[in-house]
């Protein structure tokens, strides 16, 4: 049922060699087409790689864990980072330093706990139905037309609707959800050029004004704060604090961004995935029709084929850390004010985790992976990714069984997000 991915075979000496000249600053060409195998170099002969720019990156499941859970020594704040990346006082430069996932406590307390109220159990389960409606309406509109591209007229359309609901966010107005989220994110890879720097702030400054508008209208007419994000921002407290207005609009940006940009990859790296590995498409499709009459087994078989994509190719791919002490990481020791990278792609295949990490299969047990990474950080809307990709690949799988790619797949030419930016398919 399984293929395994087929990498060039390497020597000790070259994975040696690859290992001790990593740099993320100044990637080799392939990379980006395929970087498990430099993961491989690095974990196996330098796991906690120093970069010429002085950061440390590291790739073995255990010292990923061990930074994560260490949220006292390792902190999530991008101020010091980010001030020369972006300069202090820019647009992209506030934004990330003031999103939840790029800050400590007490904001990110604060915004988590009010984020979570919104998401929990019962209010994802009763987007389920909503979301059936869109994806069926999705697929009817590809069947019609015999084909279209997996990502811009499937997979990237699902969490804009998503998340544009849980935000109340007009159907109109959502037309830029997805340039704005390409732009913002991009700016997050290691090296920006100008014109992306450029472009970055302006689509933050194209949200912040669109957003400043919404919020006041949400302001006049509140929704169902057990179901409108938005609306549980302006009015929540968490300790009798609420968000100021710099921390409502730029967590409503994150929200967008982040719930938009990972789902995306996930429905769209997982359909591709299945095509790429043909032996495991036909066991899952095998496997869905078996138990066709059975609800729960399907949901089963799918929420497992969910979480392998996540580990296989996971969405996000790296993450950042900046040490408030001397510390040590994989016995490697570290100076106050480290910057360490966290390698997800890497840790998600290291083989002192999982068995046979380069192998795609899909009823894999006890997986877990970091795709959603870990600790007080850990993806707010990890159940919500989960159903999203579960409803629109199952769906997607029933309907069209036989679907074939009709070109090569272009990547998303980004190291910290993986994913695809078309990928052209057509239908029996």
């Amino acid at each position: 049922m399984f293929q395994d991915q087929i990498t060039p075979p390497m020597s000790a000496a070259r994975a040696r060699e690859i290992a001790t000249a990593f740099d993320l600053r100044a990637l080799p060409a392939d990379f980006l087409a395929n970087p498990y195998p430099v993961y491989t170099a690095l974990r196996e002969h330098e796991p906690v790689r120093h970069m010429p720019d002085g950061s440390v990156f590291i790739t073995r499941y255990a010292d990923l864990v061990a930074v994560y859970r260490d949220a006292a020594t390792f902190s999530s704040d991008k101020h010091v980072e980010f001030a020369p990346k972006y300069g202090a006082g820019s647009a992209l430069y506030e934004h990330h330093t003031t999103s939840l996932v790029f800050n400590d406590p007490p904001l990110h307390t604060r915004v988590r706990k009010l984020i979570m109220g919104a998401l929990t159990r019962r209010a994802i389960a009763d987007m389920e139905s909503g979301l059936v409606a869109l994806v069926d309406s999705l697929l009817d509109a590809i069947e019609a037309r015999g084909g279209g591209d997996l990502i811009e007229d499937f997979a990237s359309a699902i969490p804009v609707e998503i998340i544009g609901n849980l935000l109340g966010v007009p159907h109109a107005d959502r037309g830029p959800l997805r340039a704005w989220s390409l732009a913002i994110l991009g700016a997050l890879e290691p090296v920006v050029s100008p014109a992306q720097h450029a472009l970055g702030n302006r689509s933050v400054s194209e949200m912040l004004v669109y957003l400043r508008t919404l919020v006041a209208e949400r302001r006049q007419r509140p929704g169902d704060p057990e179901r409108d994000v938005l609306t549980r921002l302006i009015q929540g407290e968490v300790d009798g604090e609420r968000l100021s207005e710099v921390e409502l609009l730029q967590n409503c940006i994150f929200l967008l961004n982040a719930g938009h940009e990972t789902t995306t990859n996930l429905i769209g790296n997982g359909l591709i995935l299945l095509e790429e590995f043909p032996a495991a498409k036909a066991g899952l499709l095998a496997d869905l029709r078996a138990t066709a009459s059975e609800a729960a087994a399907q949901e089963q078989l799918l929420t497992l084929a969910v979480d392998e994509f996540l580990r296989f190719e996971s969405s996000n791919q790296l993450g950042n850390r900046r040490a408030l002490k001397p510390t040590q990481v994989g016995n490697v020791d570290l100076p106050e004010g480290a910057l360490v990278t966290l390698c997800i792609g890497a840790a998600n295949r290291d083989p002192a985790q999982f068995a046979r990490p380069e192998t795609l299969d899909l009823k894999r047990e006890g997986n877990k992976h970091l795709a959603f990474g870990f600790g007080i950080h850990q993806c707010a809307g990890l159940s919500l990714a989960r159903l999203e990709g579960r409803i629109a690949i199952g769906r997607f799988l029933q309907r069209f069984p036989d679907y074939r790619l009709s070109q090569a797949p272009v990547r998303g030419g980004r190291a910290r997000f993986r994913g695809f930016l078309g990928a052209p398919f057509s239908v029996s």
